[in-house]
């Protein structure tokens, strides 16, 4: 036998073969899966930036009216000529204010948009004593009686602003998304009164006449939409509360 016969005829080339449809169907299912994993990482990160962002902003204007509402309180009876004058000649009885009267608001109970607050205090040229809308005496020499109003209106705390008795300059928007502002003024009742110091929180519907004199400290508290309702467990309006003292009684004035 001849050594051709004798030879292995080669294999033929294996076939070339693609993917199944099973497995290009796996293929995608696992894609979309995936991809649909990513997009849900994306739209939770984007909504709590969103809710972050909304948050930062309540607070945001929640600490600038309480910080200007503080300063505009504290000042309440300030008067710039203490060895000259007196509160009640600084002051003047200029209706609805009795003489050296610094403070008088209004009140419904509770219901929104709430109660008014008024605060009254004679500022000299230049002494950096802050009104309700920001500003100062820059300009009235020698001093000006300033009274400042705050209220709430359209779902903003606003400032209405009266000069030397005058009357109400237009309000002055201060933050939004407010819908209601109480206040409660602390009085001191039982004798002796000259401590200045106070045995109650009163609203205004309850101020005796006597009380608006006797006023050392005054409680406010804003009501803000919160920007989360809507969302599992949110209310929908936060409160935030502030007492603040009146400087010119503040200490010990037994």
């Amino acid at each position: 036998m001849s050594a051709a016969r004798r030879s292995t005829p080669p294999c033929p080339a294996r076939a070339a073969r693609g993917f199944t449809l099973v497995e290009l169907m796996v293929t995608v299912a696992i894609a979309l899966f995936l991809l649909d994993g990513l997009v849900t990482i994306f739209q939770n990160t984007r909504i709590t930036y969103s809710n972050q962002q909304a948050l930062a902003q309540m607070q945001d204007q929640q600490r600038f009216a309480m910080q200007l509402i503080t300063s505009v309180v504290e000042s309440g009876g300030y008067y710039d000529n203490p060895t000259g004058d007196t509160v009640a000649s600084a002051l003047t009885a200029v209706a609805p204010f009795g003489s050296g009267q610094a403070f008088w608001g209004t009140g419904t109970a509770g219901a929104a948009p709430g109660d008014t607050l008024y605060v009254r205090f004679r500022s000299a040229e230049n002494d950096g004593i802050i009104n309700c809308s920001g500003g100062q005496n820059t300009t009235l020499a020698p001093d000006a009686v300033y009274t400042n109003e705050f209220y709430i209106l359209n779902g903003q705390l606003v400032c209405a602003l009266a000069i030397n008795n005058g009357g109400l300059a237009p309000p002055v928007p201060l933050v939004t998304g407010v819908t209601n502002l109480q206040v409660y003024y602390g009085v001191k009742r039982l004798v002796p009164f000259s401590d200045y110091n106070v045995d109650t929180y009163v609203t205004a519907a309850n101020m005796q006449a006597s009380d608006w004199q006797q006023v050392s400290a005054v409680r406010v508290i804003l009501t803000f939409t919160n920007p989360l309702f809507g969302q599992p467990g949110q209310l929908p309006t936060l409160q935030f509360e502030r007492v603040i003292e009146v400087m010119s009684r503040a200490g010990d004035h037994t």
